[in-house]
This record gives structure tokens, C-alpha cells and sequence, in this order.
């Protein structure tokens, strides 16, 4: 029997398919669920969609720097994405995003990707910390990391504008040896 890193019991992250892009179009028609990732934009075409999931699909493949599709175990369907971004080789830290569609939402499905990813950044890549900030107002994501364990490291204040007020970002950590205390 062979297992695979990327495979946990609800969720696996895979590489994005060009026949995903129908997914993802439904997910940003939540305008809410948008906002709370990263910021709200005009409505995409479907042939735009398709071009952009395919564009993705053939991208270079980075170890560091990449984004996967969060999709069920069961039956291979894109659930979500999660990506790694701000790579700092030299400190060993790096920070993540991470959505799930909002018909997907309380399943599990975040946290066993975040585990998943941060057990790969960890334990296959060397990074000793991992970052997320979250808007204030995205409050199902500030009860995620803290149940997993994250710590809150700082606040900006007022730096984040959406639906037409001004919001604060909180910065949340976790280390290593914290990840190995409470998943490996």
C-alpha cells in the first residue's frame, strides 16, 4: 500500500486542472467568502476562467512557492485552495492562504490542508515558521488558527478596506516545534 504526503483522511491537495476552472468560477460568485480571502473583483468570464486555469496548470513547478487545490478524498473534487507565499529562505519562515468555498465550509477541510501543507514546508523543505493573517471580520478563520494552535503575534490596524469600512489583520504564528508538539 503506498500513501502519499499530500493525502489526509477528508482532504487531498493536488495541482490545479485546467477542469477546475468551473469550481472556482462558482466559488467567487460568494462575494463575502471573497473578501475574506483577499479582495473582491469584477466577475470573471468563463473564457478568461478557463485560460487561467489552464495558464495555472502549466506553470513551473516551485518546492517553495506554490498553490494546490484542496479537493475531498472521496471523489476528487476542488473543494479549495491553499498557497504558500512570502518565502524567506534565510529565516526559514514563510506565510499561507487558504479558502475553502463556502458550500465546503465547516468539514474539516481547512485545517487537515493546513496540516498537510505545513507538515510538507516543515519536515521536507526545512522552514522552522509559519505565518496567516486574517481580517478581523473573518471570524470562522481567527477560530481556525487558534484552535490549531496558532499564536497571535500582532495586529495592523485599519489596514485592510472592504465592503466599505476599514478593517484591522491579525498576523498568527506557528513553529515547528510547536506543530510537532500537537501533529506529528
Amino acid at each position: 500500500m503506498t500513501t502519499s504526503a499530500w493525502v489526509g483522511d477528508r482532504v487531498r491537495l493536488r495541482a490545479k486542472e485546467p477542469e477546475d476552472w468551473e469550481a472556482f468560477q462558482a466559488f467567487d460568485e460568494d462575494s463575502d467568502a471573497v473578501r475574506s480571502g483577499w479582495r473582491l473583483t469584477p466577475p470573471n468570464s468563463v473564457a478568461r476562467a478557463k485560460k487561467a486555469a489552464a495558464e495555472h496548470a502549466e506553470e513551473e513547478l516551485d518546492l517553495d512557492k506554490f498553490s494546490l487545490v484542496i479537493a475531498t478524498k472521496a471523489d476528487n473534487a476542488a473543494v479549495g485552495s491553499i498557497n504558500t507565499h512570502q518565502i524567506d529562505r534565510v529565516h526559514g519562515t514563510f506565510a499561507y492562504g487558504i479558502s475553502v468555498g463556502t458550500p465546503h465550509h465547516r468539514k474539516g477541510y481547512a485545517s487537515e490542508a493546513i496540516v498537510l501543507l505545513l507538515r510538507y514546508m516543515f519536515f521536507e523543505r526545512r522552514f522552522q515558521k509559519a505565518e496567516a493573517w486574517v481580517y478581523s471580520y473573518n471570524d470562522a478563520s481567527l477560530a481556525l488558527h487558534r484552535r490549531m494552535g496558532f499564536v497571535e503575534e500582532g495586529r495592523r490596524r485599519r489596514s485592510h478596506y472592504a465592503n466599505g469600512r476599514y478593517h484591522d489583520e491579525f498576523l498568527f504564528g506557528l513553529t515547528v516545534e510547536e506543530y510537532t508538539e500537537r501533529y506529528a
